[in-house]
């Protein structure tokens, strides 16, 4: 079993996030059969079709099983482009970040299939734009029994 080096590209989000912070690998898969010196036939996801299933030794790292660590494996709907639309479940909590002249008001929000403690903070306005239904009740934040 190995994962998959994704290669970043610049503009491009993939898994939810830009930049530095998207995810590296992708996987784990199953090797099928060795092909040549360098280059491995892997055993894919069947969302991912339209992929080469050959890869070279550079774009692999090594998956090491822990017997203690158990997945809760929920296929994602990934797109053509490699690429998955992140949705917010709930916001957490609120703050008012102060700078000199001016005050920004963040939401904690916690995004779905990610833990509490990968939530982050956003600016409150640009999610209310963008999620409108996360703000229904204006009295504070819609905790839902997350904490």
């Amino acid at each position: 079993m190995v994962f998959l080096k994704v290669a970043l590209m610049k503009g491009v989000m993939r898994f939810g996030e830009k930049g530095k912070l998207s995810p590296r690998f992708f996987g784990p898969f199953e090797i099928l059969k060795r092909i040549g010196k360098v280059a491995y036939e892997f055993a894919l996801l069947p969302t991912l079709v339209g992929l080469h299933n050959v890869f070279h030794v550079s774009m692999l790292r090594k998956y090491i099983p822990d017997p203690s660590h158990v997945l809760n494996y929920e296929p994602l709907k990934i797109k053509d482009n490699l690429t998955y639309e992140e949705v917010p479940i709930p916001i957490l909590d609120r703050k008012d970040q102060v700078l000199h002249t001016k005050t920004i008001l963040l939401v904690k929000v916690l995004w779905k299939n990610h833990t509490v403690e990968e939530a982050s903070w956003e600016r409150e306005d640009e999610m209310k734009s963008n999620y409108p239904k996360l703000f229904v009740n204006e009295g504070g934040p819609q905790l839902n029994g997350f904490i």
